[in-house]
């Protein structure tokens, strides 16, 4: 298996593997765990799912990434990136359409690695992966203010667009709960401020806390603010998962497949751009198409244990970085001590009010917004890459990211083309 282009990291590492980076590895798994729960439930929430459906997706994607996976210390599980692709499927296909859109991607996914297409991710022109990135970044923003500030949207208002969660924020504002700014607002501090001070303890850890104890202990604030368990089901054990009525018809696979080829090339994006990150950091160098087959293999695994898209989550990665991490046990690691909390400690998930997962996913929205590069695009950059960055951070707040996706490559090769031909004839 030496000269095995697919070759996993993980059998790379352990040949050398000691005591002490064993430990190492234990410390940083328990740490980006503690990291990824809140996180996790955040998201799968912002993504239109049942809050465990997160904690399904970073134990079954987790672990398989971090078992086949092409980088020392990739630790992938749901991300904010597929936010507002999953809540599209979701809202018009249903959790089975999301399934066999996950599953298609993987294979997908699996065919890239497998034909040595992980080098070809990088060509990806940086103004569309910027672009799409900040306009994500806005739709999770816009989509948290209901929760954040307790609105309560009339029966059977289902808003997916982000224009449609604007005129229905506007349209609910007499529902206004002052309580749910208090909880929301002290969150949203904690979240900001308490990093200052100390970073050995998440944050989201320590808002979460907080904001459950507020509800929970200070009367005022029971009224006008929801928590997760009031609103959802917190199932406690391994996941049941029905897979009868799965559509797999071809009409079924063409209808889906758009955004199957979206989930897989946002994917493969997002997972060798945390690669790259996570390189430089412990001067290492990844393996591309093995970590394509591995994103590959765990979005397929992740649906069949219950969870959604997922692929390298880039601030976790640097987490397990920082805290010791060296090797693919880590990640593996992290994924074991999630089981545990599934298995053992969900229930208390119920309690976290739904403002502070709002401030929570403010955080995220405003890590991911991408404005020091808009910034940087702007100041320095010709005027087509300008306009593809505007145009595809347009489309993806005001359509979805599968039309901005393939407008701003339809629009890349168009300026290729002209500056190629065109511009050189003159």
């Amino acid at each position: 298996m030496k000269d095995f282009y697919l070759k996993p990291k993980l059998f790379s590492t352990i040949k050398d593997y000691s005591g002490q980076q064993f430990t190492k590895d234990i410390v940083a798994g328990i740490i980006v765990a503690i990291i990824a729960l809140p996180l996790s439930i955040a998201l799968a929430l912002a993504s239109g799912v049942e809050p465990a459906c997160g904690i399904y997706t970073a134990i079954a994607a987790g672990f398989i990434v971090s078992f086949l996976g092409g980088s020392r210390v990739q630790i992938a599980g749901p991300t904010a990136a597929f936010a507002t692709i999953v809540a599209g499927i979701v809202a018009a296909n249903g959790m089975d359409g999301l399934f066999v859109a996950t599953v298609l991607a993987g294979i997908i996914l699996l065919l890239m690695g497998i034909f040595k297409l992980g080098a070809l991710i990088k060509y990806v022109p940086h103004t569309i992966t910027t672009g799409f990135t900040a306009g994500i970044a806005v739709t999770i923003f816009i989509g948290q203010i209901k929760d954040f500030i307790g609105l309560t949207y009339a029966e059977g208002l289902k808003p997916i667009e982000t224009i449609e969660k604007i005129e229905a924020n506007i349209a609910s504002i007499g529902t206004f709960s002052w309580q749910a700014l208090v909880v929301g607002a002290v969150s949203l501090l904690i979240l900001i401020v308490y990093p200052k001070f100390e970073k050995r303890v998440p944050p989201s850890l320590i808002a979460v806390i907080v904001g459950a104890l507020m509800v929970k202990f200070i009367p005022v604030l029971n009224e006008g603010v929801f928590t997760i368990d009031e609103l959802y089901t917190i199932p406690t054990g391994l996941p049941k998962v029905d897979f009868s009525g799965i559509d797999f018809s071809f009409a079924n696979i063409k209808a889906l497949l758009p955004d199957a080829f979206t989930i897989a090339i946002l994917a493969g994006i997002e997972s060798l751009l945390s690669c790259v990150v996570a390189d430089n950091m412990i001067n290492s160098k990844h393996n591309p198409n093995a970590e394509l087959v591995a994103q590959g293999a765990a979005n397929i695994g992740s649906v069949l244990f219950g969870g959604i898209p997922a692929t390298g989550a880039i601030a976790r990665t640097a987490a397990n970085i920082k805290n010791g991490g060296r090797t693919p046990v880590a990640g593996m690691v992290h994924s074991i001590v999630l089981l545990f909390v599934l298995l053992w400690l969900m229930p208390l998930a119920g309690f976290i009010p739904m403002p502070t997962i709002a401030a929570i996913l403010f955080i995220v929205a405003y890590n991911m917004s991408e404005a020091k590069k808009i910034k940087e695009i702007v100041k320095t950059a010709p005027k087509t890459d300008i306009l593809v960055t505007f145009l595809t951070f347009g489309l993806t707040v005001i359509y979805d990211l599968v039309v901005a996706i393939a407008v701003g490559l339809a629009l890349c090769f168009v300026i290729f083309l002209f500056k190629k031909f065109v511009k050189k004839d003159k």
